[in-house]
């Protein structure tokens, strides 16, 4: 390398290698750059972000516990001093993950809840008996021709209808209505048949308790923690089939110790803000009843993070491209699937009429009345 390159590197700083990324990438003159940034900078501070369902911020104790997991850098499956230390903190990790959750079985750290899904359905030494129609995409796929659960308008399953020899998928929390199941009726009859229960709750983990499943899924990025690593708690390993590698033989690929240490943290914040979510919620759903907003399966016990709702005439996708112009985030139905045409399989599956006008609508720890105020009246002017 020459001087003047020497002298180039040297000058160039983080903010202005954006600025020539920019001049680059979207052929913005140099001379309006800067104005280009100030509209960006504009739009991220005003935006508003009610999609908590899809991902949720990175909570400053997961972020700080990342950081400590970065510097114990070396491979927990490793037999030397460094790899002892951090497979230490793996398993202290793992203990602490069994505590926040009050869960006396295994814990198999993956890398997040599709992953866990995965596992628990390909690998379980129980025959897949049914599952339920509103599940996840995730775990659909795995699904094969197994018997579909029904639900009813409310968007509840059957319990009589979990009784069957073999394994048995429920999510605990849909993740585009919200809807709790009956779980702890749907445990007793899957167990009454001499079956198993796995329960989806990656929206339920770390808001409310856990169900008396006997495998259960979940995801960190849904409470607060990083993208890219989630888990399969087991009550016996015994239920799914080992694989060898990592994991206590049960998932091969080196463990994600940083992310393992951030989830950790994060459900160790605690569901506190619960309470909170619940009043934001009433206050959301009473100015949307006031606008004649239709409210999906309100009669049902549905958790305070995640509403549903129709705005008579207006098409869902028309919906999203008008309040994503305002600066507001929603989705409609799962993030998985909401840029697709086709309509909600959970909504079809309650018999909802009018599927293709309903958006979902959720809320987190950093959502605040004025937050809800302003979604309320964006809501008004786009329903006029």
């Amino acid at each position: 390398m020459n001087g003047s390159d020497a002298l180039y590197r040297k000058r160039v700083s983080k903010s202005n290698l954006f600025a020539l990324f920019v001049t680059m990438r979207w052929r913005v003159p140099p001379a309006d750059v800067s104005a280009f940034l100030r509209n960006c900078l504009a739009i991220m501070s005003s935006a508003l972000y009610l999609d908590h369902a899809a991902t949720t911020p990175l909570l400053p104790q997961a972020r700080a516990a990342m950081e400590e997991g970065f510097a114990l850098w070396a491979n927990p499956s490793s037999p030397h001093r460094a790899g002892r230390a951090a497979r230490a903190a793996l398993e202290d990790a793992r203990e602490r993950v069994k505590t926040a959750l009050g869960w006396q079985g295994d814990v198999i750290f993956t890398s997040g809840a599709s992953e866990a899904l995965a596992i628990a359905m390909t690998r379980s030494l129980a025959p897949l008996a049914a599952i339920s129609a509103v599940e996840h995409e995730a775990a659909l796929r795995h699904a094969g021709a197994a018997p579909k659960l029904g639900v009813d308008r409310l968007g509840a399953v059957d319990p009589a209808e979990c009784a069957r020899a073999g394994l048995v998928v429920v999510q605990q929390v849909n993740n585009e209505t919200g809807v709790i199941q009956p779980m702890a009726p749907i445990a007793e009859a899957v167990r009454g048949a001499g079956g198993v229960l796995l329960a989806d709750c990656a929206q339920g983990a770390g808001k409310i308790a856990l169900p008396p499943a006997d495998m259960v899924v979940l995801s960190a990025h849904k409470f607060g923690g990083p993208v890219g690593i989630g888990a399969l708690l087991l009550r016996d390993a015994g239920l799914i089939h080992p694989s060898g590698g990592q994991e206590r033989g049960y998932r091969p690929g080196t463990e994600n110790l940083p992310g393992a240490l951030a989830m950790a943290a994060a459900l160790e914040a605690g569901a506190g803000w619960m309470e909170e979510a619940v009043r934001l919620r009433a206050r959301l759903e009473t100015q949307l009843q006031d606008a004649c907003a239709e409210i999906v399966a309100s009669a049902a016990p549905r958790i305070a993070t995640i509403g549903a709702y129709r705005m008579p005439g207006r098409a869902a996708a028309a919906q999203l491209i008008r309040f994503d112009g305002m600066g507001i985030a929603i989705s409609a139905g799962s993030a998985c699937s909401s840029g697709s045409l086709r309509l909600s399989h959970v909504l079809t599956a309650m018999d909802c009429p009018h599927a293709g006008e309903v958006i979902r609508v959720s809320i987190g720890r950093e959502t605040q009345d004025e937050d809800i105020d302003r979604f309320v009246e964006a809501w008004k002017s786009v329903a006029r």
